[in-house]
């Protein structure tokens, strides 16, 4: 889930655990936050779990800013708040203590009652780069710490499609940030490319001046906000008085250069390459429950991944292609230089050894990779499966690892689980556990895109399923595979012979035994005959490439 845009929040929260071990710094910056602010009537609370679900945020009705202490240490003995020294230790929490100062101190303004919710979201959207330019105009030493918190206030998500929605919302977001002098251009050319990319010159010179109204506005100056934002709706061809609420991304679209250009800022905000970045995005948000259980691979598994590891060997083609060698003798295409070398060689009596001419040759070319994604169904139904499934996954991992192909186990329920990430080859057996639901299916196949490069690459691309189909966003689900489908990537469903358990599913949008297009669909009666199915498939592929 991505950070709430918007971090002033009306109501009382519920007071978060873990308050009396940062009780220093809550004290601490109660007292400093007077004079990032200029009120003398703020409080400010540090805890863990603090804010919501944000880093910071600030409730105007009990003028209190949150912090949330995870995003300051992990110990609250990391350093004295009460000393000045304290702010260059933990430099990201500080910045979200002024950001909350600027809101407490500039966002005074409350959306007039009746505001649809979009022209709401838009307006606290400006309002994120107005409330910090104002703060660093009054306190010019805050931008170092403002800008240390621009990072934590995004999120990938922020970007999830490529549609005019999130490029507006990206372009508030950062590049407002820009002309409120907190980042500079420098630091957001490749996301000020992306959204141009989507959005156009035009309507992104328009969104513009927008957010430089906005920044001219006074801090208690609701109507200019809502006027403005109705104005951004409409640069983006939103009618507010016909779409109420805010646009969510279209789950049967993948990621695109939105996101990507996101990420490369926030990696090299945070000093990583974009791939680090995205391997340690995913770790944090799929990783594998700590209750699920690890065995050691019993003898029959080490026997299956060596098996698999063969065939997958020989199945690499070993067609030949034109290729360039070195000849004495024509035909071919001569080369001046080796030519001289040859008649000099022969004028002093010696054998020529030098080769002048260059002649095309049968050489065998690049063998062909297998990039192969797994997808396991973790709904109670397919509770059959789980534990084959689970030891398909570390066979197929070890396996990959001798014949230099690359593979991911995911599964998908309540929450989508990197089971076996790509290029690790774990020494033990991770079992999965049966969910409720399978409201992820739509996420885990853009994660194992992500992972794998499905739509893109001249590796051999295919997506595996073991899923009875009975999903919950299966319109989305389709475009996603259709999607693959048509950038090569051949996607396989295993689906049981066996109905649910439990009855029939009430939910229409919820059927029992669909196939999806654009898939080859097979029926498996057992869980060891939906591993060798994906095994002959990887072989065949291999074998036809």
């Amino acid at each position: 889930m991505s950070h709430p845009h918007t971090h002033l929040r009306p109501g009382t929260p519920p007071p978060p655990a873990g308050a009396a071990d940062w009780r220093a710094w809550s004290q601490a910056w109660t007292q400093h936050v007077p004079l990032l602010t200029g009120r003398t009537d703020l409080t400010v609370l540090v805890a863990p779990g603090a804010a919501g679900d944000a880093p910071e945020c600030f409730y105007p009705a009990l003028n209190r800013i949150e912090v949330d202490a995870t995003y300051i240490a992990d110990s609250p003995d990391v350093t004295d708040p009460a000393k000045a020294r304290h702010k260059r230790i933990v430099p990201t929490g500080y910045g979200l203590l002024v950001h909350g100062a600027a809101h407490a101190a500039h966002s005074r303004w409350t959306t007039p009652p009746g505001t649809p919710p979009i022209l709401a979201t838009v307006a606290d959207l400006l309002e994120e780069s107005r409330a910090e330019g104002r703060q660093r105009a009054r306190r010019r030493g805050d931008r170092r710490w403002l800008r240390h918190v621009v990072t934590t206030l995004l999120h990938p998500d922020d970007a999830a499609v490529d549609d005019a929605w999130h490029a507006g919302q990206l372009a508030a977001l950062l590049l407002a940030r820009v002309d409120a002098r907190i980042v500079t251009s420098k630091d957001v050319r490749p996301v000020r490319a992306a959204v141009t990319g989507v959005l156009g010159r035009k309507r992104l010179r328009q969104l513009r001046d927008i957010w430089r109204e906005a920044h001219t506005c006074d801090d208690t100056d609701a109507d200019t906000m809502i006027c403005l934002a109705r104005r951004w709706c409409q640069v983006l061809g939103i009618d507010p008085d016909q779409q109420y609420d805010t646009p969510v991304p279209d789950a049967g679209l993948f990621p695109g250069r939105l996101a990507a250009a996101l990420v490369d800022y926030l990696a090299v905000a945070a000093g990583v390459t974009p791939a680090e970045y995205a391997t340690a995005l995913l770790a944090h948000r799929h990783s594998p429950p700590t209750e699920w259980d690890r065995t050691d691979p019993t003898e029959q598994e080490h026997r299956a991944a060596r098996d698999l590891a063969n065939r997958l060997r020989q199945a690499r083609t070993r067609h030949t292609e034109p290729g360039r060698r070195p000849s004495p003798i024509p035909p071919g295409r001569l080369r001046t230089r080796h030519a001289i070398t040859a008649d000099a060689q022969t004028a002093a009596g010696q054998m020529p050894t030098a080769a002048p001419w260059q002649q095309r040759a049968q050489l065998p070319p690049e063998k062909p990779r297998l990039h192969l994604a797994v997808l396991v169904d973790l709904s109670g139904s397919m509770a059959r499966y789980t534990q084959a499934m689970s030891s398909a996954a570390w066979i197929f991992a070890n396996a990959a690892r001798r014949a230099q192909a690359t593979t991911t186990t995911i599964g998908f329920g309540d929450r989508t689980t990197v089971l076996v990430p790509p290029r690790t080859y774990p020494r033990q057996v991770l079992h999965m556990r049966t969910e409720l639901a399978t409201a992820t299916f739509p996420e885990a196949v853009k994660v194992a895109d992500q992972l794998l490069d499905l739509r893109h690459g001249r590796a051999l691309r295919m997506l595996a399923v073991v899923s009875d189909g009975y999903l919950d966003d299966i319109p989305a689900g389709q475009q996603l595979v259709t999607t693959l489908h048509r950038a090569g990537c051949a996607v396989l469903w295993l689906h049981p012979a066996d109905p649910p358990t439990d009855g029939e599913p009430a939910d229409p949008d919820q059927i029992w035994g669909h196939t999806f297009t654009h898939a080859t669909t097979l029926t498996v009666t057992d869980p060891t005959e939906a591993i060798a199915a994906i095994a002959d498939a990887a072989v065949t592929a291999l074998t036809q490439a």
